[in-house]
């Protein structure tokens, strides 16, 4: 990783470039020194088997490097505080909230996204192709973030008993399907019989 500085003039500058959260801490550097100094990093990883990089702020999150610099838009943001699981990605196999995580942190990682879950044909996989089986899901929202959590699930536990995908499911919020067929659908990914499930 290496740095290197934008430098802007006044609070207006500093609000084009920083956006519109122009921190207390941000005007006394303005005000004091009609400067601010604005350090960015770079980053260089493997998405979706991809060689990519690039410059960021030491503030930006895996999420929004994914969304706003890579135009991943898959990975959707549900709730900014680790609570919803729209966010989950791939980081060196294992699942990870993309929120929770700085971009820098992601250096030199290999990282992927629901981009990168079909098959090279363009076909569903697998996982993806149960869920459109089981109608697992309604508006979609949470889709991308359930699909990343199954996979990392599945890759662990080829053959999980309901009570295990539903516990691993705990960090991933639904608020339309009921998670039935969501269940379903991740057993059916995993080869085994798709049980009856009655409303809890």
């Amino acid at each position: 990783m290496t740095q290197s500085t934008i430098w802007v003039n006044d609070v207006a500058d500093a609000a084009e470039v920083h956006g519109s959260q122009v921190t207390f801490a941000v005007l006394n550097l303005v005000q004091i020194n009609k400067v601010w100094e604005v350090r960015m990093t770079s980053v260089s990883m493997t998405v979706n088997g991809k060689a990519v990089s690039g410059e960021v702020e030491g503030r930006t999150l895996l999420v929004d490097y994914l969304r706003e610099d890579l135009r991943l838009t898959g990975t959707h943001v549900g709730c900014d505080t680790s609570q919803c699981g729209a966010c989950v990605v791939h980081v060196n196999g294992e699942a990870v909230k993309a929120c929770t995580m700085f971009a820098v942190e992601a250096d030199g990682a290999d990282v992927g996204t629901i981009e990168g879950q079909a098959n090279a044909d363009g076909a569903l996989n697998g996982i993806q192709q149960a869920f459109q089986d089981h109608h697992g899901l309604q508006c979609g929202f949470c889709t991308p973030g359930m699909v990343m959590s199954a996979a990392a699930l599945l890759k662990d536990n080829p053959k999980p008993s309901e009570a295990e995908i539903r516990e691993y499911l705990e960090g991933n919020i639904c608020r339309c399907t009921g998670y039935h067929n969501i269940v379903k659908a991740i057993m059916a990914a995993s080869g085994q019989d798709v049980p009856a499930m009655a409303a809890e």
